[in-house]
């Protein structure tokens, strides 16, 4: 990757286009039906009506059918005017990229384009940035304005610090600092290995919550280049790997596949959605695709 590709979204001029292609074809994709994407099944309980064979299962409304002698659900409502909390994570290990960027930039768009939605259907965003330093919190606050400080803020950041971060601590911040039910949009490569799967889903119960995963082909699968020399991007160290060993990059595989089903395991235990992206594919085409799958979108 050229510098000038990591050096993608450094500058006003930079983020200024940045915010002008993700509104322009998000406009374009998804018609303006912003709310359908960010509000997901709904969070205020509405007027009840007979269960259809298409309906979820988790809307029956047991004391409204038994009063109406036949199965009812409630529609639910969509909230307006609510809390959008970006955790978006700034470590290390998103300095990394093969393909068409490098992972903090995906994770920089994906920041914009939630952001933005927010500002669309009218809401507030705030942000919780968490390193290897901490976490770096910025109370939300309405208009686009808002959106491109909280870019500007995650822009700065210092490249090359070595250490890990803590996804973990940064969703206890979330769930010590966000009072009102709202939404949570976790960005994160998740390398972390700690205990944030049970502090996600104790968040899930309280907010609609989205995890918007990036990651790079690399680290799914090696490629046979013979002898590389890898850097720990949070620990610095160096290791030398023969990717000419088809056994070593069958096991690299295996492993990678055991961590994603772990991961896929942990966001669908805490009953958040999942939007994966990766930096060898178009991210608008997947984030308009997860929109339409989970039939939140037109």
């Amino acid at each position: 990757m050229s510098p000038s590709q990591n050096e993608a979204f450094r500058d006003e001029r930079s983020l200024r286009r940045l915010e002008i292609a993700i509104t322009g074809k998000l406009n374009g994709l998804l018609h303006g039906n912003y709310e359908s994407l960010l509000y997901g099944p709904g969070i205020e309980r509405g007027e009840g009506r007979p269960y259809q064979p298409s309906d979820d299962a988790r809307r029956v409304d047991w004391s409204l059918s038994a009063r109406m002698n036949e199965l009812h659900v409630r529609d639910t409502i969509a909230e307006r005017e609510l809390e959008t909390w970006l955790v978006v994570d700034s470590s290390a290990s998103l300095e990394f990229g093969t393909a068409r960027m490098e992972k903090c930039d995906l994770a920089l768009i994906a920041t914009a384009a939630f952001g933005l939605l927010g500002t669309q259907a009218g809401n507030r965003t705030g942000l919780v940035r968490f390193d290897a330093d901490g976490t770096e919190i910025v109370a939300p606050r309405g208009g686009r304005k808002s959106v491109m400080q909280i870019l500007h803020r995650i822009q700065r950041r210092p490249r090359g610090a070595v250490g890990a971060a803590d996804l973990s601590n940064a969703l206890r911040v979330v769930d010590s600092t966000v009072k009102r039910r709202g939404r949570i949009v976790v960005i994160s490569d998740l390398l972390d290995g700690g205990a944030w799967p049970s502090t996600l889903r104790r968040i899930a119960a309280r907010h609609d919550v989205i995890v918007a995963e990036v990651s790079d082909p690399r680290e799914w699968s090696l490629p046979a280049s013979g002898l590389l020399t890898l850097v720990g991007p949070e620990t610095g160290a160096l290791l030398e790997v023969q990717t000419s060993d088809r056994r070593l990059r069958a096991r690299f595989e295996e492993a990678a596949t055991r961590r994603r089903a772990e991961v896929d395991g942990a966001v669908r235990r805490a009953n958040a959605r999942h939007l994966r992206l990766s930096t060898d594919r178009d991210w608008m085409a997947d984030f308009v695709g997860f929109a339409r799958s989970t039939k939140w979108a037109v």
